[in-house]
C-alpha cells in the first residue's frame, strides 16, 4: 500500500534526529505499528478493568503481609 504523505517541516528535523539509521519510510511504520499497539493495548486493558472489581482487587492486596520490604526490594 502506497500514500502520498504531507509531512510538516517542523516534523521533518525531529524525524531525521530520531531515526538513527532507519529510512524515514521505515522510521514511519514503526511509529503507525507503535501506536497502533498502544491503542489495542488500551482498548484491551479496558475491556479486562471493566469485568474487574475494585473491592476484589482491595481484598487481594489485604491479604498481603504487612512486613517491611527485602533490601533488595527498596525504593
Amino acid at each position: 500500500m502506497n500514500f502520498a504523505l504531507r509531512i510538516p517541516e517542523y516534523y521533518k528535523a525531529e524525524i531525521e534526529k530520531l531515526k538513527g539509521n532507519a529510512s524515514i519510510n521505515q522510521f514511519i511504520v514503526n511509529a503507525i505499528a507503535e501506536k497502533i499497539s498502544a491503542l489495542n493495548t488500551e482498548a484491551y486493558l479496558q475491556e479486562r478493568a471493566s469485568h474487574g472489581s475494585r473491592q476484589h482487587a482491595l481484598s487481594l492486596l489485604d491479604r498481603v503481609a504487612d512486613v517491611p520490604p527485602e533490601d533488595y526490594d527498596r525504593v
